[in-house]
């Protein structure tokens, strides 16, 4: 504010008389970007690092990459890809081994009766779900880098795959099949959705070697918990012919929900009332114990098991009652022990679902990637989300070999092993120790488990999803654009499906932001009394103002879809119109800009980037301020905009001398040239 400070001033109408003005002090002269690099950076090497060839560019780069790949480097590279080998050195043996294990051991309890509920949401057999559970867990054990986070089955990724499924390997229309066609019906839907769990690991690991785990952040709050609330509500419908024992088809497609309501409603008389009362009774155990365990997190040692307490009374109290030859309650039947056969998935159907494997490998990452964020803040370390991507990405391909569907970290789980003690990874080997066990030995005791109990499981097991709308009052306080996109993508999944509510809401999420950039408003700026700061002329400060100088602040990126706004703005502000000048329009008192402007300055702090239509507008407005006889002056322009804009031809029509570091500099400038056109020019307190 130097050269301002050394301004003469001349009392305004209506001024105060102890008003105080700041008169011939002077600090040091104004600074150009030129005379700053000239003083503090390397002036001759600059030109030389612009110019630098591309040869050498790739030269030292691949210089680089050769230090790289010495044994250092191999060896950090693999600290980096296997993060354990960092982690495990450093874990606390006395103090967080019992943790680990009893919250490992928790959440292996409840992914078993959650696996294969969200199998039948899948429309596999139930046992997939324990494959599903148990391999891409320990694959995330060696890859990944959130500590408290629970990979498996999740419900969004099992009702998405699950529409995927059925579109592609359809039931007959007849409906009865014999044991063997139903054989053959279930290997192709196996098939199909380990094609899924391939074709996203192939597509998150293409997006790792890319290194996009950047988009992550196109994949705002409001819409992740927007489309989590949706699908949420997709499976409730989904699971009520379950509920109610209705053999039904599923539903694909848009408007699938209310074509399942109106289903249900319409056979609703056709349902079975030992399979209702099985529900019924299901649900009255499972949510209040679910409420219990949300009360009283902090007083429980361990949050109270009742998915496994529901399948074991469910199963023995069908077994002993024959429910499923008297009453025709459909249960899980016997569970193969071991595990699959390796098998690559059939390679042909890969073009079919590279549809439906994109919008699943953005819901995994997205919710994956949010999660573990949000505990990495909450517990003080840090994640990367390019190797989440990986682990993600390597975990659903290796474990599509084993005829997994598609999975991801899971919400319900995650808080699980939080609340129970989990501390690091390795409980996720305790997890996969709970389910080997069942997979190996106690799937025989699960073949009396009726179905209506896995819906149930799948329906309070979204209590957690549900609950996300209510903060929505809270959002609407905050931001009614987010509320704005909470909405329309919630109502997108809601009506259409999942997968294009995803692709809505991402478009509506972007658009805003596009909108916002249209909508910002080119400030005024006049000099705060008694400080260094230049605030807009509206405010309701002691503000000083110069006849003749205009200062302006554009606080929004400048490309192609602003160049239209930023140019009628400037318009508006210095009074240029094609054929002459106009009357400028002013934010300040009349009186303060009788004299017409003489000198702008541009303030460009606000301008993080610029392409190359914005740069030719800022050239356009440099001739046209010239042949109006305006001098033009840029302050705060980053290296990346500067460099746009002398690519652009801006040097060829200002001088080095006209680029300052800041808009102290650039008004001290004006004010000097002011001064020296005449004794017109005096300052005016607004």
């Amino acid at each position: 504010m130097s050269g301002l400070l050394g301004a003469r001033t001349c009392p305004g109408p209506g001024e105060a008389s102890d008003l105080k003005s700041p008169r011939g002090a002077r600090f040091r002269e104004p600074l150009t970007e030129a005379r700053f690099q000239q003083l503090f950076g390397d002036a001759e090497q600059e030109p030389e690092l612009l110019a630098e060839s591309r040869l050498s560019l790739l030269c030292r780069l691949w210089r680089r990459r050769a230090r790289a790949c010495s044994g250092p480097g191999a060896w950090r590279l693999l600290l980096a890809r296997l993060p354990p080998l960092r982690w495990l050195p450093h874990y606390r043996w006395r103090a967080w081994l019992l943790g680990d294990a009893v919250a490992g051991v928790t959440v292996g309890i409840v992914h078993v009766p959650q696996g294969m509920a969200f199998a039948l949401l899948t429309s596999v057999p139930p046992v997939f779900g324990l494959y599903t559970s148990f391999f891409p867990v320990l694959i995330y054990t060696l890859l990944g880098t959130g500590r408290h986070l629970s990979t498996g089955t999740f419900a969004v990724l099992s009702l998405m795959t699950g529409s995927a499924v059925e579109r592609l390997v359809p039931e007959p229309l007849g409906g009865n099949l014999s044991g063997i066609e139903r054989e053959q019906l279930d290997a192709q839907r196996v098939g199909a959705a380990a094609a899924m769990a391939f074709g996203s690991g192939a597509l998150m690991l293409g997006m790792f070697a890319l290194q996009l785990g950047v988009l992550s952040t196109f994949l705002s709050e409001p819409v992740v918990k927007a489309l989590t609330s949706g699908a949420a509500l997709h499976v409730l419908v989904s699971q009520l012919p379950s509920l109610l024992g209705l053999p039904l088809p599923r539903q694909i497609g848009c408007f699938a929900l209310f074509k399942t309501l109106a289903a249900v409603l319409t056979a609703l008389p056709r349902s079975n009332p030992a399979e209702l009362t099985i529900s019924a009774l299901s649900l009255a155990l499972l949510v209040p114990v679910k409420e219990l365990n949300v009360r009283f997190r902090d007083r429980l040692p361990t949050p109270i098991p009742g998915e496994i307490v529901m399948v074991l009374l469910a199963s023995v109290l069908c077994f002993t009652s024959s429910l499923d030859t008297r009453y025709n309650v459909q249960i899980v039947g016997l569970l193969p022990g071991g595990f699959p056969r390796p098998l690559l998935p059939n390679l042909a159907e890969l073009p079919r679902i590279v549809a439906d494997s994109l919008p699943v490998a953005l819901v995994t990452f997205a919710v994956s990637a949010s999660l573990a964020s949000i505990y990495a803040d909450k517990y003080s370390y840090t994640i990367d989300s390019n190797q989440e991507l990986l682990a993600h990405g390597v975990s659903n391909l290796i474990s599509s070999l084993f005829s997994c569907f598609p999975n991801s970290a899971t919400l319900a789980t995650t808080s699980l092993l939080v609340d129970a003690g989990g501390n690091t990874q390795l409980a996720g080997l305790f997890s996969c120790a709970v389910v080997l066990s069942v997979l190996l030995w106690l799937g025989p005791f699960f073949y009396y488990l009726p179905k209506a109990v896995l819906a149930c499981i799948n329906i309070s097991s979204m209590r957690q999803m549900f609950f996300q709308m209510q903060e929505l009052p809270q959002l609407w306080r905050i931001s009614r654009v987010d509320f704005a996109v909470w909405m329309v993508t919630w109502v997108a999944v809601v009506t259409l499906s999942v997968d294009l509510g995803l692709a809505v809401g991402v478009v509506f999420s972007m658009m805003t932001v596009v909108c916002r950039t249209q909508r910002v408003q080119c400030l005024a700026l006049g000099l705060a009394e008694g400080t260094e700061l230049y605030r807009p002329l509206r405010e309701r400060h002691k503000l000083l103002q110069v006849p003749g100088l205009c200062i302006l602040s554009y606080p929004t990126p400048l490309y192609f879809g602003t160049r239209g706004q930023f140019r009628r703005t400037l318009e508006r502000h210095l009074g240029l119109r094609e054929g002459g000048k106009e009357t400028p329009k002013t934010d300040g008192p009349p009186d303060a800009v009788a004299e017409p402007i003489r000198v702008v300055v541009l303030d460009c702090s606000g301008i993080t980037f610029a392409d190359a239509a914005g740069a030719r507008e800022v050239v356009q407005l440099s001739r046209r301020c010239r042949d109006a006889g305006i001098h033009l002056l840029l302050a705060q322009c980053n290296a990346s905009v500067l460099g746009t804009l002398t690519q652009a031809g801006l040097l060829d029509r200002v001088t080095p001398e006209q680029l300052f570091v800041s808009v102290q500099d650039a008004a001290a400038h004006a004010l000097e040239r002011l001064e020296s056109a005449g004794p017109k020019s005096c300052t005016v307190w607004v």
